[in-house]
């Protein structure tokens, strides 16, 4: 069964802007994904930038109340920055070396730190032609 979106929460304008131009490197991703995994948590890795609609509408959907109590209940969030893909791009190659771009790119870790939607990971690509709900099912289906 899955979680329903209160009907009264919707995303607001202007969306948020959680990319911030911080290089990551691969241990500072290795090491985030060990700490998920030590916390009993699972790992939710978002590549976006702040200029792609897609990626800042999907943060404003994690942002609405009943789908942020989820996920803060069962992962841990970590967005990188890719710029105007000049910036950690490189860290695509950790999950898939054949992504080359297109954004916002989601991974979802287990709590053993294994990639659960690799399949799918580009499925937030077209997100402000989603909606909240279908946004949110999708997270349900890989979380827990």
């Amino acid at each position: 069964m899955s979680i329903v979106i209160n009907s009264n929460e919707y995303p607001h304008t202007p969306y948020p802007e959680p990319y911030k131009e911080i290089k990551v490197s691969l241990n500072e991703l290795r090491e985030f994904i060990k700490k998920s995994v030590d916390q009993n948590k699972q790992s939710l890795v978002i590549f976006g930038a702040n200029w792609c609609p897609d990626a800042k509408f999907l943060e404003a959907v994690m942002q609405l109340p009943t789908v942020n109590s989820f996920l803060k209940k069962y992962v841990n969030i970590l967005n990188i920055d890719i710029r105007k893909y000049e910036i950690n791009t490189e860290l695509f190659n950790f999950f898939d070396s054949d992504i080359n771009d297109g954004i916002p790119r989601v991974f979802i870790m287990d709590k053993r730190g294994l990639n659960i939607n690799l399949d799918s990971n580009d499925a937030m690509r077209m997100a402000r032609e989603l909606s909240s709900q279908e946004i949110f099912n999708y997270f349900q289906k890989f979380i827990s």
